[in-house]
């Protein structure tokens, strides 16, 4: 089949986001299905506001219908609700194609921590836009539960994967420092809540890896923690398995991919028990969950890395692929369509 895949979030941006959708691409195409990406890439952008490391597209609409004339695409996933998501939906609404959408972020909360925006307002905006879409693919149970009970229709679980072949234990001594050491990877902005975990009374050396728009004023409020600005491929899975416990403190992911990949190393997970851990973690053997993270952190640390790595591997992108492929909904007589 001919895909789309519509979204405002792309390269050079890291995140779980970006790497699934860029996962679903290689996964698909190696079963024979050809991938059209729309992205910021293909268009002048402006810098999203609070986050300039993110670039959103200018007045895509004409651009994107352009794009969708020529590559006559037998599905159509949106996968974001900016400018290009919202260029894509009039395109499909329009010319009366079926389409899907995905929520990958919990946006109205993020935003709410930026301005004083109220999150029914905000919910109201993502209920409009995803509820034309035939379905809305969420990776958890957690995450449909928390949008159905927000009248959100349609909406499926399409879980994710982490690749074995980078993300797997390495030895220890890579980071040269105080023991145990507590690493949090990913974003470093006012959404992830780091703060809560830098602020913990903890045994040993807390890591940040990463980037982001709180880098540079935590690196002065913290002068005891080591930030070692952004890493990737060989080098991050070198720095994830040099750690002894991995402290997701995000009380707003819908997943937290890095849970799996830290979990893959060798890291057990300490977290609070909210949307994302609660469906990745499992208490007592991969991870602690619970509302007092300090508490959680400890006994994590006193878990069988052998037990997270194992769980992690049974989490593949190639099934992953299966049921994102599953849920879209093509433009063509069922006959016509070749699954997985």
């Amino acid at each position: 089949m001919e895909i789309v895949i519509a979204t405002d979030a792309w390269k050079p941006q890291i995140n779980g986001v970006v790497t699934t959708l860029g996962k679903m691409g290689e996964e698909l195409t190696k079963v024979g299905h050809h991938i059209k990406y729309i992205t910021p890439q293909s268009f002048r952008t402006f810098p999203c506001p609070s986050y300039p490391s993110i670039r959103l597209a200018i007045l895509p609409k004409h651009k994107v219908s352009s794009i969708l004339d020529e590559f006559k695409p037998d599905a159509i996933h949106i996968a974001t609700e900016g400018p290009i998501g919202q260029a894509t939906r009039s395109y499909c609404l329009k010319n009366n194609l079926k389409f899907t959408t995905s929520y990958h972020t919990q946006f109205p909360e993020y935003l709410r921590l930026r301005a004083p925006i109220p999150l029914t307002w905000s919910y109201a905006f993502l209920r409009r836009f995803h509820g034309k879409a035939i379905r809305t693919m969420v990776p958890t149970p957690t995450q449909q539960q928390r949008l159905q009970q927000r009248n959100f229709n349609n909406v499926v679980i399409w879980s994710r994967g982490v690749d074995t072949s980078l993300f797997y234990p390495r030895a220890k001594d890579f980071l040269n420092a105080p023991r145990p050491i507590s690493m949090y990877m990913g974003r470093v902005a006012v959404e992830k809540n780091i703060e809560t975990f830098l602020d913990l009374d903890l045994p040993g050396t807390k890591v940040i890896v990463g980037d982001g728009p709180d880098l540079g004023s935590l690196r002065q409020k913290y002068s005891d923690v080591i930030f070692t600005g952004f890493k990737k491929g060989e080098e991050l899975a070198q720095h994830l398995s040099s750690a002894d416990v991995f402290v997701f403190s995000s009380l707003t992911d819908t997943f937290g991919l890095v849970m799996l990949e830290a979990m893959a190393c060798g890291l057990p997970i300490a977290a609070f028990p909210v949307t994302g851990p609660i469906d990745v973690v499992v208490q007592g053997k991969t991870g602690v969950m619970d509302n007092d993270l300090r508490k959680a952190t400890l006994q994590a640390l006193e878990l069988n890395p052998d037990d997270c790595i194992n769980y992690a591997k049974n989490k593949s992108w190639s099934s992953c692929a299966e049921i994102f492929f599953n849920h879209l909904e093509p433009n063509l007589p069922l006959t016509k369509i070749t699954r997985i």
